[in-house]
């Protein structure tokens, strides 16, 4: 089963980018991108639910895990993955 990732991002954020392409690199996850380029409302949307005002803004299921700092962060110690396989079970 697919861990589900959902990640708002912005079409030419170094940051998104970074993320998305460390996403699509690891197996079995399902990404949901949303755009904030999109329009104003899914930015406002992005900053209700997060709290922040910056992209990328990452959930894995329904847990809050920050931006691409703090992904990578999950992932060199290894929360990542135990996150990740928390979300298959």
């Amino acid at each position: 089963m697919a861990s589900d990732v959902t990640i708002f991002t912005s079409k030419y954020c170094p940051y998104c980018i970074r993320a998305l392409h460390f996403l699509r690199g690891q197996k079995d996850i399902k990404i949901k991108e949303i755009p904030v380029d999109s329009g104003k409302d899914v930015r406002q949307e992005m900053m209700r639910l997060s709290g922040q005002r910056t992209v990328p803004q990452i959930w894995i299921g329904e847990q809050h895990v920050g931006g691409c700092d703090e992904l990578m962060a999950l992932n060199r110690n290894g929360a990542l993955k135990k996150l990740l396989a928390e979300q298959d079970s």
